[in-house]
């Protein structure tokens, strides 16, 4: 079935949706579900994310409170903190996390969790849709079995799909319905219900042969990402040996029209997505005796250019103190540019590793408005201007659109900037850009 077909399969009674996992995928399907018309009863095991959005308040950036309370008022939308009511639900949309053991074996245990909660309350002819990242396989070989339990016939009358989600929290260029969906079914009859229900919802729909060619596509995506950015890092870092800016290489490569994509450095990859789809990846190559090389070495290469980073804050400090008795600011903590999201970011990293060296450290970060850091909870302070010229060293993380670059360079002494957004500005502050060229200039915003 092409993309721009209509859907062969449209019940009007299919009216009431559930989605499980409230968190940067769920809540915001939630809504665009009220939206588009849909009976919307919100899940989440953690009954203060669901007293939050009761009372409309949000904790995920891209969602105002403001548009939470419109959606609560139409009363098409509803939250719960248990899985009583799954048996009116037409269509179950799964959200849950798919993170990485300690040993770097996929952690299936909340979706595992999910199916056991479903399967007793499963009623005929409802549709259950996986929307979490996970290595292909998973949705017929771990969920089905579970879903089975229900004396229903997956494929049959119960119907079983795979989308995998594709939003980019902080991403105000495209709304969720703009972003192609990607779906798949158990079944032919799986894969209509899908269609039917998604072609209603997304301006596009890119139907996928398998459920297993839908789950290796989202790996795809991010493992393309998450080795293009660990070159680009070490590109970072020979760049800083040679003494040549790789910022205006990039820049100059842009200028190709055809076959080059730019990348940007930075102190690592972070969030729930690029540095954990790949690994899923890795693991089930190596379940069949394929070692994935070109993932082994970015997986490596993303560890190294955080250590990278905290050499060079350590070394820049060390120029005119010890870094036991530096002061240092690290500005962001998240892991991307204006949100919230601290998962995996290689910024806690840093911070913890600069603490263990026995730096005085404190950060910036309006997202985030505290932290916990080896077992010590930090708060995020304001960048006044005491603080700037009282630091050894500022170091920016993140590229939040409300930093103060301006005010930084002015106050600050010595600024360690990963994301090159210091370029062009004037100040006092002695400036080293990560990938720059290894230098340490006055007030140019370049190094």
């Amino acid at each position: 079935m092409r993309s721009h077909e209509k859907p062969q399969f449209y019940d009007p009674n299919y009216t009431k949706v559930g989605v499980i996992g409230l968190g940067y995928v769920g809540l915001p399907l939630a809504l665009l579900f009220t939206k588009k018309g849909y009976h919307v009863t919100g899940i989440d095991i953690d009954a203060d994310k669901v007293a939050s959005l009761q009372q409309a308040s949000s904790y995920i950036p891209d969602i105002e409170n403001r548009e939470l309370a419109q959606m609560l008022a139409t009363n098409k939308l509803t939250f719960a903190a248990d899985y009583q009511g799954i048996e009116d639900l037409d269509i179950i949309v799964v959200c849950v996390p798919t993170p990485l053991a300690n040993d770097n074996k996929p952690d299936l245990r909340y979706l595992k969790h999910v199916s056991e909660a479903l399967y007793p309350r499963l009623q005929k002819e409802q549709l259950v849709i996986v929307e979490s990242s996970t290595y292909p396989g998973t949705t017929r070989e771990v969920i089905q079995p579970i879903l089975e339990k229900s004396n229903l016939i997956p494929g049959k009358t119960l119907h079983l799909a795979y989308s995998p989600e594709r939003i980019d929290p902080g991403n105000k260029s495209l709304a969720i319905e703009e972003v192609p969906k990607i779906i798949s079914g158990l079944s032919e009859q799986c894969l209509m219900r899908v269609t039917a229900f998604y072609g209603r919802v997304f301006n596009t729909i890119v139907p996928a042969s398998s459920l297993e060619v839908a789950e290796l596509a989202k790996l795809l995506e991010n493992s393309y990402r998450f080795i293009n950015i660990s070159f680009i890092n070490e590109m970072a870092m020979f760049c800083d040996k040679l003494g040549i800016d790789l910022w205006e290489a990039i820049s100059t490569a842009t200028t190709k029209p055809y076959g080059y994509q730019a990348f940007y450095p930075g102190p690592g990859i972070g969030g729930h997505c690029i540095p954990i789809d790949p690994l899923y990846l890795y693991w089930v190559g190596a379940q069949r005796g394929f070692h994935t090389q070109f993932l082994s070495l970015s997986e490596q290469m993303n560890q190294n250019i955080t250590s990278y980073v905290v050499e060079q804050i350590k070394k820049l400090a060390e120029t005119s103190k010890s870094i036991s008795d530096a002061s240092i600011v690290l500005c962001g903590l998240s892991y991307k540019k204006d949100s919230n999201d601290v998962r995996t970011s290689p910024a806690l990293d840093i911070m913890k590793a600069l603490i263990q060296l026995g730096a005085n450290v404190c950060y910036h970060d309006s997202h985030v408005p505290a932290v916990e850091v080896g077992q010590t909870n930090y708060s995020s302070q304001p960048l006044s201007q005491e603080l700037l010229e009282s630091a050894d060293l500022v170091a920016i993380l993140t590229d939040h659109s409300n930093l103060p670059i301006k005010s930084i360079m002015e106050h600050a002494k010595v600024v360690y900037d990963t994301k090159n957004v210091t370029k062009g500005y004037k100040g006092k502050a002695k400036t080293v850009v990560l990938g720059g060229g290894g230098t340490l200039d006055p007030g140019d915003g370049r190094g």
